[in-house]
């Protein structure tokens, strides 16, 4: 039987998510990939007991991620049969809606009755009553803004979830989202963009000035820019790699010279602050506080160690920032 470790909350920082009550642990696990039947349960339940250990109390999954869609649910569901029982109060559970899951016209984008049919399944995986944050996973150019985001505060009303949020959605659509929530009577809590070092829209696209301005929290997916932006691929592609299996998510044809070299120059700084590049990168998107949280995910225990020891040091001189800024857009 699992037992917590007494001093789980003694390191991991905390931050308030926007204006809202919620706190959420600087890292939180991401269950996207490594949650599945083509990895021994005992290895997924010893990275979330690890996590817990840790002071991660966030768990983010989406109702697609496996695969197949839906085992990282199903694989949660048992670990927090076997595992979790007693803490469910400390940990934050999330989950999404948006990408297709079933066949028809029923399975995918934002309507009310994917998003809320989706959210019953969901929490049937996971045997859970309630997840704490319910996402439309993308906008939907089709249904009508309303229709999803009251489809949200339905969810909330219901007592099926007890905060809502969006991912990728762009700046504008962010803030007609908040706004009609805000009529609704149910706030939008948080905001999931991909972000890293290599990846800035949430800047460039005015996402996080936005989300500044309404007081809404963020939680950023890929800061490790699916691997890139770890020490695996300083000297090319490995052949046991993502890239190498031309993921749909990272394929070789990204992984350039000069992207190559971009990463050895990246590494130097790094290793100048005695962090690992994966550590610089989640130190980065964690800077000045205007992310609430950033996602990881992990293979293995040792690597969720390694990703939560960047929170040792998360302040940059101002020379190092413009030192990374030449480096990834020069």
């Amino acid at each position: 039987m699992y037992t917590a470790h007494p001093d789980r909350y003694a390191e991991m920082p905390y931050r308030r998510t926007g204006r809202s009550g919620l706190k959420l642990p600087a890292l939180s696990l991401g269950l996207w990939h490594n949650f599945g039947p083509d990895r021994p349960v005992e290895t997924q339940r010893a990275i979330l007991r690890r996590a817990f250990d840790l002071g991660v109390t966030h768990f983010d999954l989406a109702n697609n991620y496996g695969p197949p869609p839906g085992s990282a649910e199903s694989a949660l569901g048992e670990a927090l049969k076997a595992d979790f029982a007693p803490y469910r109060d400390e940990l934050v559970i999330s989950t999404k809606a948006g990408y297709l899951m079933w066949p028809g016209p029923y399975g995918e984008w934002g309507s009310r009755k994917y998003l809320l049919s989706s959210l019953d399944q969901s929490l049937s995986r996971m045997g859970l009553e309630y997840v704490d944050i319910f996402y439309s996973h993308r906008p939907d150019p089709k249904t009508p803004l309303e229709e999803t985001m009251g489809a949200l505060h339905t969810a909330v009303q219901q007592g099926k979830a007890l905060y809502v949020g969006v991912s990728n959605y762009s700046a504008e659509q962010t803030r007609e989202a908040a706004r009609i929530l805000a009529e609704l009577g149910t706030p939008l809590l948080i905001h999931q963009p991909r972000y890293s070092m290599l990846d800035r829209r949430p800047e460039t696209g005015g996402l996080l000035d936005a989300l500044d301005e309404l007081q809404v929290g963020s939680i950023a997916y890929s800061p490790l820019e699916q691997g890139l932006l770890t020490g695996r691929y300083l000297n090319g592609i490995p052949q046991d790699s993502r890239a190498a299996s031309d993921s749909p998510f990272l394929n070789s044809d990204a992984v350039t010279e000069e992207l190559v070299g971009k990463l050895r120059a990246l590494n130097e700084i790094a290793r100048s602050r005695g962090q690992s590049l994966a550590q610089l990168a989640l130190a980065w998107v964690l800077r000045q506080g205007r992310v609430t949280s950033a996602l990881v995910g992990a293979s293995s225990p040792q690597q969720l160690e390694d990703s939560v020891a960047a929170i040792g040091n998360l302040d940059f001189a101002a020379d190092e920032l413009a030192r990374i800024d030449k480096i990834v857009q020069g």
